[in-house]
């Protein structure tokens, strides 16, 4: 691992407290990517765990690649940031979701080039943000935190509040295309836009006919509208454009694909008064709205556009659509020329400008087609002026998301971001529980290679193993890491059944590894959901993947093939033990495919009561009373009335929502219940984290 702008800290004399005698500390690191977290990068000397003989838990053998957690954010941008998809599109940060492909970059020879990458993690924070503004009218929102790439190598929003670390200063350069700080903004939906669509396309491409023929001794009239294309996305836009419009198209095969032609389908219609209304609704209106002119575009570069080896043009020979293209790009101040004639008269307008010239077309215009927009494959030539001029503090603290892609990076309203990461909020060996729980993380880089060693003994009685039942494996420190993919590979390779517990949305990485285990030995896949309540969860769990992004997880699962179980954990007396607050759980775990529930009440462990405590004083004081007296003096456990009281309520409707249940009371889950209940914990600010 190289981590730019690293420091390396210690020996095995500065190991950490409890660690000197079970690992050999290799490195600590610390790095302005992650400020306020060291990871410890040790050698273990073993992989598999054995649990106490006296323990509860219901698994023998344990394996944690990780001691901490890294589930709270830090680097995260605006919401309304736009990413840019693979499909070449630009959308809302707020509208993605795990699973999504988006574009990054990667270096290849002498350049970095635009890839395709998927969104494996995103969690919502609320922070501190700056507006930076660039010189082409680009601005972003982000945290302090934050880091984008500059002609100076990656640098944060600001300096770090301790210490000294890369940040953004005026005149830095961004690099990337930027948005031009664009506020046309086009009404898609608009009569006007769809009819402007249909002008360029219809008049680009398409085909009407007025004309008479000689039938049994009498003159006939036809009149026949005939559009072929060989993209479905253009073909279905105008069909369904036209039958908002009132007029009805039949669609048929046009040509069938050969080596040297591609398959096309066609819209058609012989009405003669389906016909006469399409000739009025492609007329050019005296007063041309905006929406009108970008429909116009859209339809045209659709029916007669190219954008090949980064160079956008349309082409047509009728001089009145040529004239129409040009005064539609020079209403929205992009830059273009006309080429001259061909030998068969076609002319070609060409968007000038590179890259930024092209994506402004492309946001503009909405055109359908996707392969004509594509950016994968090109390389990073940042021509558009993106100088840092402002870095403004906003005031309070704002809604920010995060996200972790493949490439480590993405796209933010046309420049290069850093792909997020978290600090660290997990207790653990002698650490405290407050700010250890927030910085220090130990990560066991040789646990793959141990792993394998110790399943090949001839003692090894291929016992399951048990992942993710201190630390979740897969925390955001994994991102980073990615030593999960080994560990799942060597327990099916030694024909070892294992469960796996995580709350964590990017083991959807590791979908195909787990499919390929499972046709090998038993794997039991469990997702943690807690909180039902949007805000409920902002306030407790504020570093973590939301709810909705866990419970799509658990549907890409199911989906996989795996019987997935929601630990529904823990239940909060008097915020979440609620009929109301359950059913809903109930209904969203059902919906997303899961097979059966855990669920189990909340567990105050001596360490972390005053935490929790500390956290109910700031977010519901009104409960602290409440919860003194279910939690009083040393006590850990609810008491057993609560839990009686709480399986009355349970059971029947998990029942009624079609699952089954486990609880604390059923012996097989006795153990793990007092991991897998223990109490949020309040951060540094403070807020709370689930520990895990």
């Amino acid at each position: 691992m190289r981590w730019q702008g690293q420091t390396i800290e210690g020996t095995d004399v500065d190991a950490l407290p409890g660690l000197e005698n079970r690992t050999g500390i290799v490195r600590s690191v610390t790095t302005p990517e992650f400020a306020g977290m060291t990871f410890h990068e040790v050698l273990s000397k073993s992989a598999l765990n054995r649990v106490p003989g006296a323990s509860r838990m219901p698994f023998s053998w344990t394996v944690n690649p990780y001691r901490g957690c890294s589930h709270a954010c830090v680097y995260c941008v605006s919401p309304d940031t736009f990413i840019l998809c693979a499909d070449g599109r630009q959308r809302p940060l707020r509208d993605l979701a795990v699973g999504d492909e988006i574009i990054g970059t990667e270096k290849h020879g002498a350049y970095r080039r635009y890839v395709r990458t998927r969104i494996e993690a995103k969690w919502d924070t609320h922070k501190p943000a700056y507006r930076v503004t660039l010189a082409d009218g680009t601005t972003l929102v982000a945290s302090g935190d934050h880091r984008f790439l500059t002609d100076r190598g990656w640098k944060h929003v600001t300096n770090a509040e301790h210490g000294q670390r890369p940040h953004l200063t005026i005149n830095n350069r961004f690099q990337g295309f930027g948005n031009g700080g664009d506020s046309t903004t086009v009404d898609q939906s608009s009569a006007d836009y769809r009819r402007g669509y249909l002008s360029g396309m219809i008049r680009g491409d398409g085909m009407l006919f007025h004309g008479d023929y000689l039938r049994s001794g009498r003159i006939r009239s036809a009149h026949l509208f005939r559009l072929a294309l060989i993209d479905d996305e253009a073909l279905d836009r105008s069909r369904d454009y036209l039958a908002t419009e009132g007029v009805k198209t039949r669609t048929r095969a046009f040509a069938t694909q050969t080596a040297t032609r591609n398959a096309a389908n066609a819209l058609h219609t012989g009405s003669a008064m389906n016909v006469a209304s399409i000739e009025a609704l492609i007329l050019t209106p005296r007063q041309r709205s905006e929406s009108w002119d970008a429909g116009f575009l859209a339809g045209v570069f659709d029916a007669e556009g190219s954008c090949s080896r980064g160079v956008l043009r349309i082409s047509n020979k009728d001089e009145e659509l040529l004239e129409l293209i040009a005064t539609s790009l020079a209403r929205f101040d992009i830059a273009h020329v006309r080429e001259g004639a061909r030998e068969n008269g076609v002319c070609s307008i060409r968007v000038v400008g590179g890259l930024p010239a092209r994506q402004r077309f492309f946001e503009i215009a909405r055109p359908a087609i996707t392969r004509k927009m594509l950016i994968e494959g090109t390389a990073v030539k940042t021509v558009a002026d993106l100088r840092v001029v402002s870095i403004e503090p906003l005031e309070g603290e704002h809604d920010l998301i995060d996200i972790m892609t493949g490439t480590g990076d993405f796209i933010a309203n046309g420049v290069i971001s850093h792909n997020c990461f978290a600090r660290g909020t997990h207790e653990y060996l002698d650490l405290d529980a407050g700010h250890d729980f927030d910085s220090q993380i130990v990560v066991k880089t040789n646990v793959v290679e141990v792993l394998e060693r110790e399943l090949r003994r001839g003692s090894w009685k291929r016992e399951t193993v048990a992942l993710g039942t201190n630390t979740d494996p897969y925390q955001r420190a994994e991102g980073r890491y990615r030593l999960m993919p080994g560990i799942i590979r060597a327990l099916a390779d030694a024909e070892t059944p294992f469960s796996l517990l995580t709350k964590g949305t990017l083991v959807r990485r590791d979908i195909p590894v787990l499919v390929e285990a499972a046709k090998r030995v038993p794997v039991d896949v469990q997702m943690s959901i807690a909180m039902y309540d949007d805000e409920l969860q902002h306030a407790i769990e504020p570093g973590t993947p939301s709810t909705q992004a866990r419970l799509d997880t658990v549907s890409a699962l199911a989906d996989a093939g795996f019987r997935v179980g929601v630990f529904l954990m823990p239940v909060l007396p008097h915020l979440t033990d609620t009929v109301a607050h359950v059913d809903a759980a109930l209904s969203r775990i059902r919906d997303a495919g899961a097979d059966h529930v855990v669920y189990g009440v909340l567990h105050l462990r001596a360490g972390v009561k005053p935490w929790f405590f500390q956290w109910l004083e700031q977010y519901r004081p009104d409960l602290v009373s409440s919860y003194r007296a279910l939690y009083p003096g040393v006590a850990a456990e609810a008491p057993k009335d609560y839990k009686k009281w709480l399986a009355r309520r349970m059971r029947p409707l998990i029942r009624l929502h079609g699952l089954y249940a486990e609880s604390e009371d059923d012996e097989r889950m006795r153990g793990i219940m007092r991991e897998r209940t223990a109490a949020p914990v309040a951060a540094a600010k403070p807020a709370a984290e689930m520990l895990f």
